[in-house]
């Protein structure tokens, strides 16, 4: 097969591969799992297992254009429902399907990194977002009247999305530009410093300037590079996370759009630093728009001698991109290393830890896009300038990404150590009365808790502030996040995969009020032991939404619970206790079933 030829027949490019394939023939079927199990020397098994897992394939043929409505919780409040309507009775199919024509397929999708402008959606690889009805109509119109998705005409967006190796309708919405990374940036000022210096040095420089890792984690940057550093062997490995799969994430997009130089630069910067000869920018596939651009400069930099064979300094080091193929699980830094690797994104045991071996068994730095920009101003203006901002723990600025109920979502830098009511105050949001801190995963908080700070110390978070006003429904919210996680769970380790389901069970018989205050403590218990028991950061942080919104929000708990005062269950109902029995047995009951017959 040509396509796997491209990739050398190699078993670790074996995602490429299949995303190759997929876009070609629209579907990975058996037949050319097999082939491409016989092309690179492994079994059809893996090559299964690998369609089975990333949701971008499929092993039945979809449409010549898939169209995937975002179906995020700001993206249903902005109205994803009466657009699914629409693009469901004009190409005369249901979400799931695709039409016998083979010509469209629809699909939901979680967030894909547009929250402050949703609706949204991918029409193959183009985004389409600020969807009304009209505007669904006229492009499933357009569609169903021969146009390809590139031939349709949308709004154009800002910035470097108006670059015709972008061309996108996406707008930036910028809204405060910090002196760190979105004010002004003199170019590869950073590596030209650094490469006076020795390697040891710049470590210094960041360990001292107290970089944390911005995704959400917040692990000490420096210390990274250093243990990385000091691991004896060939060849080290430095990779860019840029997987922000985080509903209501959209900050790092905006840098790979605007500040892409900037970003390579910090990984050029922590290469050197580290004596590494190889990097991955590996890219969530909902961001596959901006390859082509992200692909231009990195060639444009080896032209300037500043990557490839003429970086002589640096050591020949390169970088490629790692496309994603749609699976959250990725953001976890092991689990991405797996994908790169061509395997399933599941999450690998620790020790060791990738910074003693990761990519192919070798140390192995995984930061993410806002991570290496920061480095990359450090070596520029050094260490005391960086920590001019922030909090003595958490240093520097943050970018936040704002959606939801406000007047002005988008992305602000602001310092660490700024308040929540503050930035409600920025995106005006007057009638905030929710507001999830950090995604999914995060906390979220009341009214009463506005003055908590965002930081490592207070409220930490990779960048998602999600805001929701007094008429939004607090366990619709937290249903649907755990919804997400359902979906999301790599499905390894039995706490996150069946906790995470009793928990969402729980909240629904919570919300059509059929529980007691003791289903409370219930919750409280699973939601503690999925996280302390869970193999990866998903399964940790799940329970989150249940946990604070319990410990935030108890009169709407409290509104819907009801007290027992026969001594009997007030959810408790025969025949559903039965159905799981019903099941194994694979016989029905003669004394409890009412429509048993006896045959």
């Amino acid at each position: 097969m040509a396509i796997c030829e491209r990739f050398g027949n190699d078993r670790t490019r074996l995602l490429d591969i299949l995303l190759e394939v997929q876009a070609q023939f629209r579907f990975v079927g058996p037949s050319l799992m097999e082939c491409i199990a016989r092309q690179i020397s492994t079994y059809r098994v893996e090559v299964e297992g690998m369609v089975s897992f990333y949701a971008f394939f499929s092993d039945t043929p979809r449409g010549q254009v898939v169209i995937r409505l975002c179906d995020d919780i700001i993206d249903r409040h902005a109205g994803t429902g009466e657009i699914a309507r629409v693009f469901s009775r004009i190409l005369g199919i249901g979400f799931g399907d695709t039409s016998p024509d083979g010509h469209f397929t629809l699909e939901y999708t979680p967030c894909i990194g547009m929250s402050d402008q949703a609706p949204a959606a991918l029409l193959n690889e183009r985004v389409v977002t600020c969807l009304t009805p009209e505007r669904a109509e006229e492009i499933a119109l357009g569609l169903m009247g021969g146009l390809n998705p590139g031939e349709l005409e949308l709004p154009e967006g800002d910035g470097n999305n108006l670059n015709p190796l972008i061309g996108s309708t996406v707008r930036n919405n910028i809204r405060l530009r910090g002196e760190v990374l979105l004010g002004e940036v003199p170019a590869d000022a950073g590596l030209r410093k650094t490469l006076r210096r020795p390697p040891d040095q710049v470590m210094e420089d960041v360990e001292r300037a107290g970089l944390l890792g911005l995704g959400g984690a917040g692990f000490p940057t420096g210390h990274k590079w250093r243990m990385a550093a000091d691991t004896p062997a060939e060849r080290r490995i430095v990779i860019c996370n840029a997987d922000e799969g985080e509903p209501g994430t959209f900050k790092d997009r905006v840098l790979l759009t605007e500040r892409a130089d900037l970003m390579i630069e910090g990984m050029t910067i922590a290469a050197y630093a580290i004596k590494a000869d190889g990097g991955i920018i590996y890219l969530r596939g909902e961001y596959a728009y901006l390859r082509n651009y992200l692909e231009a400069v990195l060639q444009r930099r080896r032209d300037q001698g500043l990557l490839g064979a003429g970086a002589d300094r640096l050591g020949g080091f390169d970088i490629r991109i790692q496309m994603g193929a749609g699976a959250y699980i990725c953001g976890e830094e092991s689990a991405l290393i797996s994908s790169c690797e061509g395997l399933r994104g599941e999450p690998k045991n620790r020790p060791p830890y990738p910074v003693e071996s990761g990519y192919l068994g070798y140390p192995t730095i995984v930061g993410n896009v806002e991570t290496f920009c920061c480095a990359a101003r450090i070596l520029d203006r050094g260490a005391a300038w960086f920590r001019s901002w922030g909090t003595k723990a958490s240093p520097g600025t943050k970018l936040l990404s704002v959606s939801g109920d406000c007047e002005r979502p988008g992305v602000y830098e602001l310092p660490f150590g700024v308040s929540v009511r503050e930035l409600l105050d920025l995106a005006g949001a007057p009638d905030a009365a929710a507001v999830q801190v950090g995604g999914a995963s995060g906390q979220m908080i009341n009214m009463s808790q506005f003055d908590r700070r965002i930081c490592q110390e207070d409220l930490p978070t990779g960048g998602s502030v999600m805001v929701f006003s007094a008429r939004r429904n607090i366990l619709e919210i937290v249903e649907y996040f755990l919804d997400f996680f359902i979906e999301e769970s790599c499905g390894y380790c039995t706490p996150c995969r069946v906790g995470n389901v009793f928990l969402k069970q729980r909240i629904g018989k919570i919300r059509q009020g059929l529980c007691q205050p003791e289903d409370l403590d219930y919750l409280r218990e699973l939601g503690r032991t999925v996280a302390e028991t869970s193999r990866c950061g998903l399964g940790h942080t799940s329970p989150n939404p249940v946990l604070s919104s319990i410990a935030n929000f108890p009169l709407v708990y409290a509104a819907l619970l009801k007290e027992n005062r026969n001594g009997r269950e007030a959810s408790f109902n025969i025949q559903s206790a039965l159905e799981e029995s019903r099941h194994l047995a694979k016989r029905r009951s003669m004394i409890y079933d009412p429509t048993y017959d006896g045959d």
